[in-house]
């Protein structure tokens, strides 16, 4: 039985003939197969019924045959002459290897799809997780910032308060270390003379320190140097270390008189210091019990 070529047979499956030549020459003439899957791959190219520059003898390698020169071919050359039965035959074949080749781009084209969709649910849950643990981070960037800012605080509250201690156990130590702690009445001393501006001699003294006699309500007194720039407060503290308990386990707190000019200092005086509150060298303060309020 004689054999179509591999043009007339693409060319009886349907395929037009600019594209079973093309794809033919494009593929080294391969085969029926080989041109097939070219026409399958390309069939939606723009550019697939576009003809071939090269003339297609050329491309095959060899001198084209009279089909492939049309009409104008030697007279003297003749090919096969197939039945009717054979050419069926022969395009039934054909027809079973197209539509093979079909089901295989179809079930490639299958495969590709569910590996794409695959891909992109993968890339879909791995961009998920990404944003979860990005959110992750930021909540635990944001608790460790508050736990810093609350030590760093409690951190400063407590410098603050160990200040104050170490203040508190200076002055307990300095101005408690020297004098005892009930001194007797001392012999009749003159009284001081209250240092105001016109009091003072021409020529101005400066003085460091200053003596003062601090009297209690139960007749005692107590007497400490301080120095001149040191603050009235810190009299009021040596005075509530040293002043002995009173009946009763209570201790009230104290207020500071001068004894003359009658004087009553307040809180805002309490930081002023010795000197501006003229009395330094020497002065003598009255304690009265402080009215709770």
């Amino acid at each position: 039985m004689a054999e179509l070529t591999a043009l007339e047979s693409l060319i009886e499956m349907g395929f037009p003939r600019g594209r079973a030549e093309k794809a033919l020459a494009l593929t080294g003439n391969q085969g029926i197969e080989a041109a097939m899957d070219w026409l399958m791959e390309h069939e939606d190219d723009p550019d697939v019924d576009e003809p071939l520059e090269t003339p297609l003898g050329h491309i095959l390698g060899r001198e084209p045959t009279s089909l492939e020169q049309g009409p104008g071919a030697a007279a003297g050359e003749s090919k096969p002459i197939l039945s009717e039965e054979e050419r069926q035959e022969q395009t039934k074949r054909m027809l079973e290897l197209v539509a093979q080749k079909q089901r295989e781009r179809e079930e490639r084209e299958e495969r590709e799809a569910l590996e794409r969709e695959r891909q992109r649910r993968r890339q879909g849950q791995e961009l998920s997780a990404a944003r979860q643990r990005l959110q992750e981070d930021e909540m635990r960037r944001a608790a460790e910032e508050r736990r810093r800012e609350k030590a760093e605080e409690l951190a400063a509250r407590q410098r603050v308060r160990e200040k104050i201690e170490r203040d508190k156990a200076e002055r307990a130590k300095k101005y408690g270390g020297s004098v005892g702690s009930r001194p007797s009445v001392p012999a009749a001393e003159p009284g001081p003379v209250p240092s105001s501006p016109s009091q003072e001699p021409p020529t101005k003294r400066e003085y460091d320190q200053c003596r003062i006699q601090v009297r209690l309500p139960d007749g005692t007194s107590l007497t400490q140097t301080f120095r001149a720039r040191e603050q009235l407060a810190a009299v009021r503290l040596y005075v509530e270390l040293h002043r002995g308990e009173e009946p009763g386990g209570g201790q009230d707190p104290v207020q500071l008189l001068s004894g003359f000019p009658r004087r009553a200092f307040s809180e805002a005086d309490m930081e002023r210091p010795l000197q501006e509150l003229g009395l330094v060298p020497s002065a003598v303060l009255i304690v009265a019990k402080k009215c709770p309020s």
